[in-house]
């Protein structure tokens, strides 16, 4: 097994296309329905290139799997992640292991893994709420999101704090 880290101009568009061919993969598998095309990938590295990161891993010279990273301030960022071949512990090695290992490299201070995944605990991720900002035109979606929220937020904190138990680092 081959892994290269591939960022910026070093990302071409075969290895978009496959990349791409992976994303469909996992959403056909996990979500459903992928709702990202392909051009919007070709944009994402003309107009962000220096900021994209792919992971891509090789088996007998033949790509088998890639995950998408993004570089901000001071974090690196895992995105997507797909296989066409079903390699164990894979996932593991493209998603957290090298991110952590580029992140180092680079001193930076952390790695959002993205959401989800006890599995994440025991791979040295901690658990921590993210925030983001939507505005919702219409008031009546906008009072159920809120409402929804407002409910749901002492749950996602109460678990952040019980999850936060069973990281694999030294307590006090």
């Amino acid at each position: 097994m081959k892994i290269k880290r591939l960022r910026g101009d070093d990302i071409k568009a075969a290895d978009w296309d496959f990349f791409f061919r992976c994303y469909q993969d996992t959403g056909a598998r996990k979500w459903g329905s992928p709702y990202l095309n392909r051009e919007f990938f070709t944009a994402l590295g003309e107009r962000m290139g220096d900021h994209c990161v792919v992971f891509l891993a090789e088996a007998d010279g033949a790509p088998v799997a890639s995950a998408l990273n993004l570089l901000g301030g001071d974090a690196l960022y895992g995105r997507y992640w797909g296989r066409v071949a079903d390699i164990p512990f894979l996932h593991f090695e493209l998603c957290y292991y090298q991110a952590i290992e580029m992140a180092i490299e680079l001193g930076l201070p952390r790695v959002e893994a993205g959401a989800q995944g006890e599995h994440k605990l025991a791979r040295g991720y901690e658990p921590t709420q993210t925030f983001s900002a939507h505005w919702i035109a219409h008031p009546g979606l906008r009072s159920a999101v809120w409402n929804f929220l407002r409910a749901e937020t002492p749950a996602v904190v109460q678990e952040v704090e019980a999850l936060g138990d069973y990281t694999p680092f030294r307590k006090g």
